[in-house]
Protein backbone atom coordinates (compact mmCIF):
# COMPACT_ATOMS: atom_id res chain seq x y z
CA UNK A 1 0.00 0.00 0.00
CA UNK A 2 1.37 3.14 -1.10
CA UNK A 3 2.31 5.93 1.79
CA UNK A 4 1.99 10.00 2.06
CA UNK A 5 3.98 12.29 4.34
CA UNK A 6 3.26 16.27 4.70
CA UNK A 7 6.54 18.11 4.94
CA UNK A 8 7.32 21.16 6.45
CA UNK A 9 10.51 22.47 5.25
CA UNK A 10 12.57 25.55 6.00
CA UNK A 11 15.08 27.09 3.55
CA UNK A 12 13.22 28.14 0.18
CA UNK A 13 13.15 31.65 -0.65
CA UNK A 14 12.11 31.53 -4.29
CA UNK A 15 10.33 28.91 -7.09
CA UNK A 16 13.49 27.25 -8.27
CA UNK A 17 13.79 25.97 -4.22
CA UNK A 18 10.92 24.18 -4.60
CA UNK A 19 11.90 23.02 -8.17
CA UNK A 20 15.99 22.00 -6.52
CA UNK A 21 13.86 19.73 -4.37
CA UNK A 22 11.13 18.36 -6.62
CA UNK A 23 14.28 17.20 -8.81
CA UNK A 24 15.69 15.24 -6.23
CA UNK A 25 12.74 13.41 -5.30
CA UNK A 26 12.36 12.79 -8.46
CA UNK A 27 15.60 10.86 -8.77
CA UNK A 28 14.69 8.64 -6.10
CA UNK A 29 13.72 4.99 -6.75
CA UNK A 30 9.84 4.54 -5.03
CA UNK A 31 8.66 8.14 -4.58
CA UNK A 32 5.45 8.47 -6.68
CA UNK A 33 4.78 12.16 -6.84
CA UNK A 34 5.60 15.17 -5.37
CA UNK A 35 4.11 18.43 -4.45
CA UNK A 36 6.67 21.36 -2.92
CA UNK A 37 5.22 24.86 -2.82
CA UNK A 38 7.93 27.25 -1.46
CA UNK A 39 5.66 29.53 -0.61
CA UNK A 40 3.49 27.79 2.28
CA UNK A 41 6.88 26.03 2.92
CA UNK A 42 5.61 22.53 2.53
CA UNK A 43 5.57 19.59 0.38
CA UNK A 44 3.84 16.67 -0.01
CA UNK A 45 5.47 13.24 -0.88
CA UNK A 46 3.53 9.99 -2.32
CA UNK A 47 6.21 6.59 -2.44
CA UNK A 48 6.08 3.10 -2.32
CA UNK A 49 7.24 1.83 1.44
CA UNK A 50 8.54 -1.12 0.05
CA UNK A 51 11.07 0.66 -1.42
CA UNK A 52 11.93 3.81 0.27
CA UNK A 53 10.81 5.07 3.61
CA UNK A 54 9.63 8.43 4.74
CA UNK A 55 13.21 8.87 6.92
CA UNK A 56 15.08 8.40 3.42
CA UNK A 57 12.93 11.10 1.70
CA UNK A 58 13.74 13.15 4.89
CA UNK A 59 17.63 12.40 4.74
CA UNK A 60 17.39 13.35 0.82
CA UNK A 61 15.81 16.91 1.55
CA UNK A 62 18.24 17.74 4.67
CA UNK A 63 21.64 16.59 3.04
CA UNK A 64 20.84 19.32 1.30
CA UNK A 65 23.07 22.79 2.09
CA UNK A 66 20.43 24.76 2.43
CA UNK A 67 17.17 22.58 3.10
CA UNK A 68 15.57 21.17 6.32
CA UNK A 69 12.37 18.92 7.46
CA UNK A 70 11.01 20.90 10.27
CA UNK A 71 8.01 18.83 10.93
CA UNK A 72 6.84 15.30 9.48
CA UNK A 73 2.86 14.01 9.60
CA UNK A 74 2.42 10.50 8.28
CA UNK A 75 -0.43 9.02 7.33
CA UNK A 76 0.27 5.90 8.54
CA UNK A 77 1.63 6.27 12.06
CA UNK A 78 3.90 3.90 13.47
CA UNK A 79 1.47 2.65 16.05
CA UNK A 80 -0.23 0.82 12.74
CA UNK A 81 0.41 -3.15 11.99
CA UNK A 82 3.15 -2.06 9.39
CA UNK A 83 6.67 -3.95 9.83
CA UNK A 84 8.69 -1.31 8.47
CA UNK A 85 10.44 1.58 10.13
CA UNK A 86 13.28 4.21 9.54
CA UNK A 87 14.84 3.09 12.87
CA UNK A 88 14.85 0.40 14.91
CA UNK A 89 16.05 0.95 18.37
CA UNK A 90 17.06 -2.06 20.35
CA UNK A 91 17.01 -1.09 23.89
CA UNK A 92 14.78 1.05 26.27
CA UNK A 93 17.37 3.42 28.71
CA UNK A 94 18.69 6.72 28.72
CA UNK A 95 20.31 6.04 25.22
CA UNK A 96 17.30 4.49 23.95
CA UNK A 97 15.35 7.53 24.97
CA UNK A 98 17.90 9.85 23.74
CA UNK A 99 17.89 8.93 20.19
CA UNK A 100 13.45 8.50 20.04
CA UNK A 101 13.53 11.94 20.85
CA UNK A 102 15.70 13.06 18.52
CA UNK A 103 14.47 10.56 15.57
CA UNK A 104 10.90 12.47 16.32
CA UNK A 105 12.29 15.35 16.13
CA UNK A 106 13.72 14.68 12.63
CA UNK A 107 10.17 13.15 11.58
CA UNK A 108 11.26 9.33 11.60
CA UNK A 109 8.95 5.90 12.13
CA UNK A 110 10.86 4.76 15.13
CA UNK A 111 10.08 1.27 16.60
CA UNK A 112 11.92 0.66 19.97
CA UNK A 113 12.24 -2.55 21.52
CA UNK A 114 13.09 -3.14 25.10
CA UNK A 115 13.18 -6.19 27.83
CA UNK A 116 15.24 -6.97 30.63
CA UNK A 117 14.20 -3.97 32.61
CA UNK A 118 11.35 -1.72 32.28
CA UNK A 119 11.48 1.08 30.28
CA UNK A 120 14.21 3.45 31.55
CA UNK A 121 16.88 1.26 32.30
CA UNK A 122 19.23 1.16 34.87
CA UNK A 123 20.08 4.43 35.36
CA UNK A 124 15.87 4.89 37.10
CA UNK A 125 15.38 1.67 37.82
CA UNK A 126 18.69 -0.10 39.61
CA UNK A 127 21.33 2.45 39.15
CA UNK A 128 21.92 6.27 39.69
CA UNK A 129 18.41 6.94 40.94
CA UNK A 130 17.93 4.38 43.55
CA UNK A 131 21.61 4.29 44.89
CA UNK A 132 21.87 8.17 44.78
CA UNK A 133 19.12 8.76 46.93
CA UNK A 134 20.04 6.00 49.58
CA UNK A 135 23.34 7.30 49.79
CA UNK A 136 21.82 10.60 50.24
CA UNK A 137 19.10 9.21 53.09
CA UNK A 138 21.96 7.22 54.83
CA UNK A 139 24.24 10.80 55.22
CA UNK A 140 21.20 12.53 56.71
CA UNK A 141 21.86 9.34 59.05
CA UNK A 142 25.50 10.03 59.72
CA UNK A 143 24.99 13.69 60.10
CA UNK A 144 22.50 13.15 62.83
CA UNK A 145 24.58 10.96 64.80
CA UNK A 146 28.35 12.81 64.08
CA UNK A 147 28.65 16.53 64.31
CA UNK A 148 32.16 17.96 62.86
CA UNK A 149 32.42 20.43 66.07
CA UNK A 150 33.09 20.00 69.44
CA UNK A 151 29.95 21.86 70.71
CA UNK A 152 27.25 20.25 68.93
CA UNK A 153 25.84 16.73 70.17
CA UNK A 154 23.34 15.32 67.82
CA UNK A 155 20.96 12.67 68.98
CA UNK A 156 21.18 10.07 66.75
CA UNK A 157 18.45 9.21 64.34
CA UNK A 158 15.37 6.54 63.88
CA UNK A 159 15.59 4.49 60.74
CA UNK A 160 12.78 3.04 59.92
CA UNK A 161 15.24 0.85 56.63
CA UNK A 162 11.64 -0.55 55.28
CA UNK A 163 10.25 3.07 54.27
CA UNK A 164 13.54 3.75 53.13
CA UNK A 165 13.43 1.35 50.30
CA UNK A 166 9.76 1.86 49.72
CA UNK A 167 10.60 5.39 49.21
CA UNK A 168 13.35 4.47 47.06
CA UNK A 169 10.58 2.62 45.11
CA UNK A 170 8.35 5.25 44.60
CA UNK A 171 10.54 7.96 43.57
CA UNK A 172 11.29 5.00 40.66
CA UNK A 173 8.53 4.83 39.76
CA UNK A 174 7.71 8.55 39.41
CA UNK A 175 10.84 9.30 37.46
CA UNK A 176 10.16 6.54 35.16
CA UNK A 177 7.23 7.85 34.03
CA UNK A 178 7.60 11.24 34.31
CA UNK A 179 11.25 11.41 32.69
CA UNK A 180 10.86 8.75 30.15
CA UNK A 181 7.35 7.41 29.44
CA UNK A 182 5.33 10.70 29.88
CA UNK A 183 8.50 12.63 27.66
CA UNK A 184 7.29 10.02 24.43
CA UNK A 185 4.32 9.84 24.80
CA UNK A 186 3.26 12.11 22.31
CA UNK A 187 5.08 11.23 19.57
CA UNK A 188 2.87 9.22 16.96
CA UNK A 189 5.50 7.91 15.12
CA UNK A 190 7.44 5.75 17.68
CA UNK A 191 5.86 2.10 18.68
CA UNK A 192 7.19 0.62 21.69
CA UNK A 193 6.72 -3.08 22.24
CA UNK A 194 8.28 -5.04 25.05
CA UNK A 195 9.88 -8.06 23.98
CA UNK A 196 13.45 -9.79 23.07
CA UNK A 197 14.94 -8.72 19.90
CA UNK A 198 17.76 -10.50 17.44
CA UNK A 199 18.76 -10.18 13.89
CA UNK A 200 17.63 -12.40 11.60
CA UNK A 201 19.29 -10.40 8.70
CA UNK A 202 21.22 -7.48 8.65
CA UNK A 203 18.10 -5.38 8.39
CA UNK A 204 15.10 -7.81 10.25
CA UNK A 205 14.76 -8.36 13.62
CA UNK A 206 12.78 -11.43 15.30
CA UNK A 207 11.09 -10.08 18.67
CA UNK A 208 10.01 -12.34 20.76
CA UNK A 209 7.36 -12.02 23.80
CA UNK A 210 9.27 -10.35 27.18
CA UNK A 211 7.22 -12.80 29.04
CA UNK A 212 7.02 -15.55 26.93
CA UNK A 213 10.15 -16.50 25.21
CA UNK A 214 8.57 -18.89 22.80
CA UNK A 215 5.78 -16.89 21.56
CA UNK A 216 6.79 -14.64 18.75
CA UNK A 217 5.50 -10.62 18.60
CA UNK A 218 6.69 -9.96 15.11
CA UNK A 219 9.15 -9.65 12.02
CA UNK A 220 10.31 -5.89 12.09
CA UNK A 221 12.54 -4.15 9.33
CA UNK A 222 14.16 -0.69 9.14
CA UNK A 223 17.02 1.01 6.97
CA UNK A 224 19.05 1.90 10.28
CA UNK A 225 19.54 0.18 13.78
CA UNK A 226 20.62 1.19 16.99
CA UNK A 227 21.77 -0.91 19.49
CA UNK A 228 21.46 0.08 23.11
CA UNK A 229 20.58 -2.99 25.23
CA UNK A 230 22.83 -1.19 28.18
CA UNK A 231 24.95 -3.87 30.55
CA UNK A 232 24.24 -5.50 34.08
CA UNK A 233 26.00 -6.71 36.56
CA UNK A 234 29.52 -9.10 36.15
CA UNK A 235 29.05 -12.38 38.00
CA UNK A 236 31.96 -14.04 38.31
CA UNK A 237 31.91 -18.23 37.83
CA UNK A 238 32.98 -19.42 41.16
CA UNK A 239 32.47 -22.87 43.24
CA UNK A 240 29.18 -22.04 44.93
CA UNK A 241 27.87 -18.77 44.21
CA UNK A 242 24.97 -19.69 42.76
CA UNK A 243 24.03 -22.48 45.25
CA UNK A 244 24.36 -20.07 47.81
CA UNK A 245 22.64 -16.96 46.48
CA UNK A 246 23.13 -13.35 45.92
CA UNK A 247 22.36 -10.13 45.78
CA UNK A 248 23.27 -7.52 42.89
CA UNK A 249 22.69 -3.71 43.09
CA UNK A 250 19.51 -4.85 41.07
CA UNK A 251 17.92 -7.07 43.93
CA UNK A 252 19.81 -5.11 47.10
CA UNK A 253 18.16 -2.15 46.59
CA UNK A 254 14.31 -3.85 46.50
CA UNK A 255 15.08 -5.75 49.68
CA UNK A 256 12.98 -4.10 52.27
CA UNK A 257 14.07 -6.25 55.07
CA UNK A 258 17.36 -4.80 56.00
CA UNK A 259 20.67 -6.98 56.25
CA UNK A 260 22.29 -7.61 59.68
CA UNK A 261 25.11 -7.67 57.44
CA UNK A 262 26.46 -7.83 53.73
CA UNK A 263 29.94 -8.80 52.61
CA UNK A 264 30.34 -7.06 48.70
CA UNK A 265 32.53 -9.14 45.96
CA UNK A 266 34.35 -6.33 44.68
CA UNK A 267 35.88 -2.43 45.39
CA UNK A 268 35.08 -0.60 42.42
CA UNK A 269 32.77 2.51 42.39
CA UNK A 270 29.68 0.24 42.85
CA UNK A 271 30.71 -1.96 45.62
CA UNK A 272 32.07 1.33 47.27
CA UNK A 273 28.64 3.51 47.11
CA UNK A 274 26.88 0.26 48.33
CA UNK A 275 29.08 0.30 51.30
CA UNK A 276 29.06 3.57 52.05
CA UNK A 277 25.58 3.61 52.20
CA UNK A 278 24.42 0.14 53.89
CA UNK A 279 26.79 0.90 56.65
CA UNK A 280 25.35 4.29 57.39
CA UNK A 281 22.42 2.68 57.86
CA UNK A 282 23.13 0.30 60.08
CA UNK A 283 24.01 -2.64 58.33
CA UNK A 284 27.81 -4.43 58.97
CA UNK A 285 29.65 -4.16 55.76
CA UNK A 286 32.69 -6.25 54.57
CA UNK A 287 34.31 -5.76 51.13
CA UNK A 288 36.61 -7.92 49.96
CA UNK A 289 38.17 -7.26 46.56
CA UNK A 290 41.36 -9.23 45.09
CA UNK A 291 43.80 -6.59 43.98
CA UNK A 292 45.64 -4.38 46.48
CA UNK A 293 43.38 -1.62 46.63
CA UNK A 294 39.29 0.07 46.61
CA UNK A 295 39.09 1.69 43.12
CA UNK A 296 42.09 -0.28 41.44
CA UNK A 297 41.80 2.04 38.22
CA UNK A 298 42.59 4.94 39.91
CA UNK A 299 46.21 5.44 41.42
CA UNK A 300 47.13 4.73 44.72
CA UNK A 301 46.76 7.51 46.27
CA UNK A 302 43.01 7.90 45.55
CA UNK A 303 42.06 4.54 46.96
CA UNK A 304 44.11 5.09 50.33
CA UNK A 305 42.39 7.93 50.99
CA UNK A 306 38.88 7.07 50.69
CA UNK A 307 39.80 3.47 52.33
CA UNK A 308 40.87 5.37 55.37
CA UNK A 309 37.63 7.04 55.66
CA UNK A 310 35.90 4.17 55.03
CA UNK A 311 37.69 2.27 57.84
CA UNK A 312 37.00 4.91 59.78
CA UNK A 313 33.12 4.83 59.66
CA UNK A 314 33.84 0.78 60.23
CA UNK A 315 33.82 -0.67 56.90
CA UNK A 316 35.77 -3.78 56.87
CA UNK A 317 38.18 -3.82 53.74
CA UNK A 318 39.94 -7.48 52.52
CA UNK A 319 42.30 -6.17 49.74
CA UNK A 320 44.03 -8.85 48.23
CA UNK A 321 41.31 -11.57 49.01
CA UNK A 322 40.38 -13.34 46.19
CA UNK A 323 36.79 -15.85 46.91
CA UNK A 324 37.20 -18.95 45.16
CA UNK A 325 34.73 -21.57 46.93
CA UNK A 326 31.54 -20.55 48.29
CA UNK A 327 29.26 -22.81 50.70
CA UNK A 328 26.47 -22.89 53.59
CA UNK A 329 26.48 -24.05 56.69
CA UNK A 330 24.63 -23.32 59.62
CA UNK A 331 26.84 -20.24 60.67
CA UNK A 332 25.59 -18.72 57.33
CA UNK A 333 27.88 -18.35 54.07
CA UNK A 334 31.75 -19.69 54.34
CA UNK A 335 33.69 -17.89 51.62
CA UNK A 336 36.59 -19.79 50.84
CA UNK A 337 39.45 -16.96 49.43
CA UNK A 338 43.24 -16.92 48.17
CA UNK A 339 45.47 -14.45 49.98
CA UNK A 340 48.09 -12.98 48.04
CA UNK A 341 50.83 -15.31 49.12
CA UNK A 342 48.79 -18.04 48.22
CA UNK A 343 47.37 -19.42 51.25
CA UNK A 344 43.88 -19.54 52.02
CA UNK A 345 41.80 -18.50 54.21
CA UNK A 346 37.80 -18.70 55.13
CA UNK A 347 35.45 -16.01 55.79
CA UNK A 348 31.76 -16.38 57.62
CA UNK A 349 29.13 -13.97 56.64
CA UNK A 350 25.90 -14.49 58.54
CA UNK A 351 23.86 -12.42 55.97
CA UNK A 352 23.87 -11.82 52.13
CA UNK A 353 26.40 -11.95 49.71
CA UNK A 354 26.21 -8.89 47.07
CA UNK A 355 28.58 -9.19 44.29
CA UNK A 356 29.58 -5.75 42.69
CA UNK A 357 32.20 -6.95 40.59
CA UNK A 358 31.57 -4.91 37.46
CA UNK A 359 29.58 -4.75 34.48
CA UNK A 360 29.35 -6.93 31.18
CA UNK A 361 27.47 -5.84 27.94
CA UNK A 362 24.03 -7.29 26.84
CA UNK A 363 24.93 -8.76 23.73
CA UNK A 364 23.63 -12.20 24.19
CA UNK A 365 20.55 -13.81 22.29
CA UNK A 366 21.25 -10.27 20.14
CA UNK A 367 21.61 -12.25 17.04
CA UNK A 368 24.95 -10.50 16.22
CA UNK A 369 26.76 -13.47 14.77
CA UNK A 370 24.05 -13.63 12.27
CA UNK A 371 25.37 -10.67 10.78
CA UNK A 372 28.95 -10.32 11.38
CA UNK A 373 28.53 -6.92 14.10
CA UNK A 374 32.31 -7.14 15.85
CA UNK A 375 32.68 -7.44 19.30
CA UNK A 376 36.27 -6.24 21.57
CA UNK A 377 37.95 -8.29 24.02
CA UNK A 378 35.67 -7.60 27.01
CA UNK A 379 32.54 -8.07 24.82
CA UNK A 380 31.15 -4.53 23.87
CA UNK A 381 29.94 -3.76 20.65
CA UNK A 382 33.10 -1.66 18.76
CA UNK A 383 32.24 1.25 17.33
CA UNK A 384 33.75 4.36 16.00
CA UNK A 385 33.81 7.97 17.27
CA UNK A 386 30.21 8.19 15.25
CA UNK A 387 28.99 5.51 16.90
CA UNK A 388 29.27 3.10 14.03
CA UNK A 389 29.84 -0.55 14.20
CA UNK A 390 31.87 -2.44 11.23
CA UNK A 391 28.08 -2.69 9.13
CA UNK A 392 27.37 0.73 8.13
CA UNK A 393 23.40 1.20 9.17
CA UNK A 394 23.79 -0.44 12.48
CA UNK A 395 24.75 1.86 15.77
CA UNK A 396 25.87 0.95 18.75
CA UNK A 397 25.54 3.35 22.15
CA UNK A 398 25.61 3.37 25.98
CA UNK A 399 26.78 0.90 28.01
CA UNK A 400 26.38 -2.39 25.40
CA UNK A 401 29.65 -0.55 23.48
CA UNK A 402 33.10 0.28 23.49
CA UNK A 403 32.21 3.60 25.15
CA UNK A 404 32.67 5.25 28.73
CA UNK A 405 29.80 3.79 30.67
CA UNK A 406 27.66 6.54 32.43
CA UNK A 407 24.08 7.58 32.20
CA UNK A 408 24.95 11.29 30.00
CA UNK A 409 27.48 9.65 27.69
CA UNK A 410 24.97 7.11 26.94
CA UNK A 411 22.35 9.90 26.23
CA UNK A 412 24.31 11.80 24.15
CA UNK A 413 25.65 8.76 21.89
CA UNK A 414 22.09 7.97 21.19
CA UNK A 415 21.21 11.46 20.07
CA UNK A 416 24.43 11.86 18.07
CA UNK A 417 23.73 8.32 16.68
CA UNK A 418 20.35 9.35 14.62
CA UNK A 419 22.08 12.36 13.87
CA UNK A 420 25.00 10.87 12.04
CA UNK A 421 22.71 8.28 10.38
CA UNK A 422 20.00 10.21 9.29
CA UNK A 423 21.00 13.77 8.82
CA UNK A 424 24.70 13.42 7.06
CA UNK A 425 26.27 14.78 9.80
CA UNK A 426 29.37 13.27 11.01
CA UNK A 427 29.15 14.36 15.23
CA UNK A 428 32.39 12.37 16.99
CA UNK A 429 32.46 11.11 20.34
CA UNK A 430 35.02 13.02 22.22
CA UNK A 431 35.75 11.69 25.75
CA UNK A 432 38.82 13.94 26.66
CA UNK A 433 37.55 15.63 29.01
CA UNK A 434 34.53 13.51 30.12
CA UNK A 435 34.17 14.35 33.93
CA UNK A 436 33.15 11.66 36.15
CA UNK A 437 32.72 11.29 39.74
CA UNK A 438 31.98 8.20 42.94
CA UNK A 439 29.30 8.97 45.16
CA UNK A 440 30.93 7.86 48.60
CA UNK A 441 31.94 10.65 51.32
CA UNK A 442 33.87 12.24 51.05
CA UNK A 443 33.30 11.94 46.89
CA UNK A 444 35.82 11.11 44.42
CA UNK A 445 35.59 12.94 40.50
CA UNK A 446 38.24 12.82 38.00
CA UNK A 447 38.90 14.29 34.46
CA UNK A 448 41.59 13.49 32.07
CA UNK A 449 44.35 11.58 32.33
CA UNK A 450 46.09 11.22 35.78
CA UNK A 451 50.10 10.91 36.18
CA UNK A 452 50.59 7.41 34.87
CA UNK A 453 48.74 7.96 31.90
CA UNK A 454 50.86 10.97 31.03
CA UNK A 455 54.13 8.84 31.43
CA UNK A 456 52.74 6.27 29.83
CA UNK A 457 51.52 8.67 26.75
CA UNK A 458 55.08 10.12 27.07
CA UNK A 459 53.94 13.46 27.77
CA UNK A 460 55.89 16.34 30.16
CA UNK A 461 53.83 16.89 32.92
CA UNK A 462 53.98 17.99 36.78
CA UNK A 463 51.79 17.33 39.46
CA UNK A 464 50.13 19.14 42.17
CA UNK A 465 48.26 17.91 45.52
CA UNK A 466 47.01 20.46 47.80
CA UNK A 467 45.31 18.45 51.38
CA UNK A 468 41.98 20.10 51.95
CA UNK A 469 43.53 21.32 55.56
CA UNK A 470 44.73 24.20 53.14
CA UNK A 471 41.62 25.17 52.00
CA UNK A 472 39.93 28.14 53.85
CA UNK A 473 36.07 26.57 53.27
CA UNK A 474 37.28 23.12 54.43
CA UNK A 475 39.24 24.50 57.94
CA UNK A 476 36.43 26.49 58.96
CA UNK A 477 33.94 23.24 58.09
CA UNK A 478 36.22 21.63 60.38
CA UNK A 479 36.30 18.88 57.68
CA UNK A 480 39.36 18.60 56.04
CA UNK A 481 38.94 14.66 54.13
CA UNK A 482 41.13 14.53 51.08
CA UNK A 483 42.79 16.48 48.10
CA UNK A 484 42.42 18.28 45.22
CA UNK A 485 45.18 16.80 42.63
CA UNK A 486 45.95 18.38 39.53
CA UNK A 487 48.51 17.45 36.35
CA UNK A 488 49.67 19.89 33.57
CA UNK A 489 51.72 19.97 30.49
CA UNK A 490 54.87 21.64 31.62
CA UNK A 491 55.59 22.52 28.39
CA UNK A 492 51.94 24.44 27.65
CA UNK A 493 51.07 24.76 31.02
CA UNK A 494 48.05 23.51 30.32
CA UNK A 495 45.81 20.85 32.48
CA UNK A 496 45.55 17.85 31.48
CA UNK A 497 43.39 15.64 34.48
CA UNK A 498 42.48 15.91 37.82
CA UNK A 499 41.71 13.53 40.73
CA UNK A 500 39.84 15.31 43.29
CA UNK A 501 38.89 13.53 46.98
CA UNK A 502 36.36 15.91 48.71
CA UNK A 503 33.41 15.98 50.77
CA UNK A 504 30.92 17.19 47.55
CA UNK A 505 34.43 17.18 45.54
CA UNK A 506 32.03 16.51 42.11
CA UNK A 507 30.75 19.81 42.09
CA UNK A 508 34.22 20.83 41.21
CA UNK A 509 34.87 18.85 38.70
CA UNK A 510 32.59 20.56 35.73
CA UNK A 511 35.00 23.38 36.18
CA UNK A 512 37.84 21.41 36.03
CA UNK A 513 36.45 19.90 32.77
CA UNK A 514 36.32 23.17 31.64
CA UNK A 515 39.31 23.54 31.55
CA UNK A 516 40.95 20.76 29.91
CA UNK A 517 37.95 21.30 27.40
CA UNK A 518 39.45 24.34 26.19
CA UNK A 519 42.85 24.12 27.05
CA UNK A 520 43.19 26.97 30.14
CA UNK A 521 46.59 27.50 31.15
CA UNK A 522 46.90 26.54 34.63
CA UNK A 523 48.30 30.59 35.20
CA UNK A 524 44.59 31.40 34.40
CA UNK A 525 43.42 29.01 37.29
CA UNK A 526 45.75 30.69 39.46
CA UNK A 527 44.98 33.93 38.38
CA UNK A 528 41.92 33.79 38.46
CA UNK A 529 39.08 35.74 41.34
CA UNK A 530 37.13 32.59 43.45
CA UNK A 531 34.30 33.46 45.88
CA UNK A 532 36.36 33.35 49.24
CA UNK A 533 35.14 30.18 51.62
CA UNK A 534 33.94 28.13 49.12
CA UNK A 535 35.39 24.57 48.00
CA UNK A 536 36.01 25.76 44.55
CA UNK A 537 38.79 28.22 45.69
CA UNK A 538 40.56 24.87 46.04
CA UNK A 539 41.66 24.80 42.18
CA UNK A 540 43.12 28.42 42.84
CA UNK A 541 45.43 27.17 45.52
CA UNK A 542 45.77 23.93 43.85
CA UNK A 543 47.21 25.93 40.71
CA UNK A 544 49.44 28.37 42.79
CA UNK A 545 50.69 25.23 44.30
CA UNK A 546 52.62 24.39 41.12
CA UNK A 547 54.90 27.36 41.69
CA UNK A 548 54.33 28.39 45.40
CA UNK A 549 53.80 27.34 49.16
CA UNK A 550 50.26 28.01 49.73
CA UNK A 551 51.06 27.38 53.48
CA UNK A 552 52.74 30.93 53.88
CA UNK A 553 50.26 32.55 52.04
CA UNK A 554 47.60 34.87 53.49
CA UNK A 555 43.99 34.03 53.05
CA UNK A 556 42.89 35.10 49.62
CA UNK A 557 46.34 35.77 48.41
CA UNK A 558 47.65 34.81 45.22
Amino acid sequence: MNQRIDLTITGMTCEHCALTIKHLLEKKPGILSQDVNYRSGKGTVTFDPNIITGGEIVQTINQTPHYRVKDVKENNPANSSVARFDLIIIGGGSAAFAAAIRANEIGLTTLMVNAGLPFGGTCVNVGCVPSKTLIREAEAVYHASHANFRGIRPRGADINFRQVIRNKKDLVKTLQQKKYMDVVSGFENLKMIEGWASFADEKTILVNDKDRPASTVGTFTADRFIIATGASANVPDIEGLNEVGYLTNTSLFDLEEQPPSITIMGAGYIGCEIAMAYNRLGTKVRMIEFTDRILRIQTPDIGEELQKYMRNEGIEILPNFRAVKFEKSVRGTIIHCRCADGSFTQIVEPGEIVVATGIKPNTSNLGLKNIGVQLNKKGHIQVNELMETNLKHIYAVGDVASTPAYVYTAAYEGKIAVENAFTGSKNKADYTSLPWVVFTDPQVSGVGIDEVQASEQNIPFEVSRLELKDIPRAITANDTRGFIKLIRNTETDRLIGARVVAPEGGELIHALSMAVKYGIPVRELAGSFYPYLTLGEGIKLAAIAFGKDVAKLSCCAS
